[in-house]
């Protein structure tokens, strides 16, 4: 299949580097919410990229849950693929795309843990079936025989943790903060003139700590 002459032209918007805020954190913040306003479908949803120490690239799905003062935060399966990434190498990055505001944000920075007490308070918040969910796949990404098997396994717990019931949370899931050292905000334009605007953390956090510059598209 060939799609060499399959082409957009984005013409939605436009990012000036004299006008941008100081810290990237108010930026992140209002296209956010501009996403949201506008029904971008999972506006949340990110590309999440590790590198353990095979050297071997993973990417995947997952979905912002907090934006902090310092970084994002988002919740896994400590023992999954992408956990071991993490364990071997604490370097992420991440990309969100929403094709209808033609906009992206690259964000690259150094990934940790969260409190176990955080954690704990967002799955409890989870509905009640997402939760059993999370112990149904242990260890994430583990083969399993068929769906049977998980179907069979989500049953048993779902009995074991009836809807009134309170559904432990594993010792294995909970929260990484992405700390965030460079951001970049990608705005489509004609030409495949883009819009490119990088911010990168100098010194100590804080507004005044951040650099921007213009990137050739």
């Amino acid at each position: 299949m060939d799609f060499s002459d399959q082409r957009l032209s984005y013409e939605k918007g436009e990012l000036d580097q004299q006008s941008v805020p100081a810290s990237p954190f108010e930026l992140l913040s209002t296209w956010m919410n501009e996403a949201i306003e506008q029904k971008v479908q999972e506006p949340y949803a990110m590309s999440l990229a590790t590198c353990g120490a095979d050297h071997k690239p993973s990417v995947r799905i997952v979905l912002l849950r907090e934006i902090t003062d310092t970084g994002i935060v988002f919740y896994t399966n400590y023992e999954s693929a992408k956990g071991q990434d993490i364990a071997e190498n604490p370097n992420a990055e991440v990309l969100f795309f929403w094709h209808e505001l033609e906009r992206q944000i690259r964000i690259s920075g150094h990934i940790a843990k969260i409190d176990a007490d955080k954690s704990a308070s967002y799955f409890q918040k989870r509905p009640h079936d997402s939760q059993v969910g999370a112990w149904v796949s242990q260890p994430q990404s583990g083969a399993v025989a068929n769906r049977e098997v998980m179907e069979q396994t989500f049953e048993k717990l779902q009995s074991e943790y009836p809807k009134n019931t309170q559904v432990p949370t594993p010792e294995f899931w909970g929260g990484y903060e992405i700390a965030i050292e460079s951001i970049e905000f990608w705005q489509g334009r004609a030409s495949r003139m883009h819009d490119r605007i990088v911010y990168t953390q100098e010194g100590k956090a804080g507004a005044e700590s951040w650099t921007t510059k213009r990137l050739l598209p």
